[in-house]
């Protein structure tokens, strides 16, 4: 079945128990002063869709058996006070308001130890709206600047030692699963940067195991476009905490990548949703990975076989 996202359509947008539940939404403290246009509630659906999209193509949520016998996963949602982890968490919070998610989430954020980082902000944004939460304060700030040059990228070692501690949490907390909000840009930018400067054909695992095999990593947003995210942050009016590491750095080559695909999409409008179907529409066949494809066993069957099938 292609479910692939068709952002562009709206109108023919279908989902579960929307009707007798969006007027319910509002009930939600996240929404609370939400836009009543019709510009925004289209633009929640279309988030929701995308990500309900992604939760059910990529197996992420239980099934129905699993639920049938009482299994309840617990959810820890990375949030890092940025505009997608907070779109993330507002995300899967309407949807398990409205019967879809059958999970229990906490949210987590990991304090690095960023200087000048306000501390106060994401505690105050979670207690008002009354989200079951963990402040996790590690300073692997100092451990990355030490370890990395300035004119380094600081990327790689940070996220490992993020990662790390957020698997550590999650197995303390009792959760299934982390849960984080990287988008459809997050993956086509990593898919260019494998393609271009890592010599290989690969992009975000929606859903992966971690190496020790106890914590499952997830996606949910991958097919959510980061324009969106940021109208719906800046409709939420939610209070973003910029990245003083990793988001200070001039140069990246992920923002050479997104600059090169955000060129594509003004050029040629559409492509950034083509390309995120191509990453589901693979042809091993026709890559030349012998991996994945055995082409020693394509061969043309001789005349004396031909002759042998016709008669038997």
């Amino acid at each position: 079945m292609d479910i692939t996202p068709d952002i562009a359509n709206d109108d023919d947008l279908e989902t579960q128990n929307v009707s007798s539940t969006e007027e319910r939404s509002s009930d939600l403290s996240l929404f609370a002063d939400a836009p009543q246009g019709l510009s925004f509630k289209k633009l929640r659906k279309r988030l929701v869709r995308n990500t309900r999209q992604a939760l059910e193509e990529f197996s992420m949520l239980p099934s129905a058996e699993e639920q049938a016998a009482g299994k309840r996963p617990r959810w820890l949602v990375g949030l890092s006070g940025g505009k997608d982890s907070y779109g993330l968490l507002a995300i899967l919070m309407e949807l398990q308001w409205r019967g879809l998610l059958p999970v229990d989430l906490i949210a987590c954020n990991l304090d690095q130890g960023q200087p000048n980082f306000p501390k106060h902000i994401l505690p105050e944004f979670l207690n008002k709206h009354g989200i079951k939460h963990r402040i996790e304060y590690q300073d692997t700030y100092s451990v990355v600047t030490d370890k990395i040059s300035a004119n380094s990228t600081y990327c790689a070692l940070c996220s490992r030692l993020r990662r790390g501690h957020l698997y550590r949490v999650a197995r303390e907390e009792g959760c299934d699963a982390l849960i984080l909000g990287h988008h459809r840009e997050d993956l086509l930018e990593t898919f260019f940067l494998n393609f271009f400067h890592g010599a290989r054909m690969a992009s975000m695992s929606p859903k992966l195991i971690n190496d020790e095999g106890d914590v499952m990593v997830m996606r949910p947003l991958v097919y959510c476009a980061e324009d969106d995210l940021e109208k719906f942050a800046q409709a939420l009016k939610f209070p973003i905490i910029p990245c003083d590491l990793c988001g200070s750095q001039d140069g990246l080559q992920r923002n050479v990548m997104k600059q090169m695909i955000n060129d594509i999409e003004t050029k040629m409008p559409g492509r950034k949703d083509r390309m995120i179907k191509a990453l589901g529409n693979i042809r091993p066949s026709h890559m030349l990975d012998t991996s994945l494809f055995d082409f020693g066993n394509i061969g043309i069957e001789t005349a004396d076989n031909n002759e042998k099938d016709e008669k038997s």
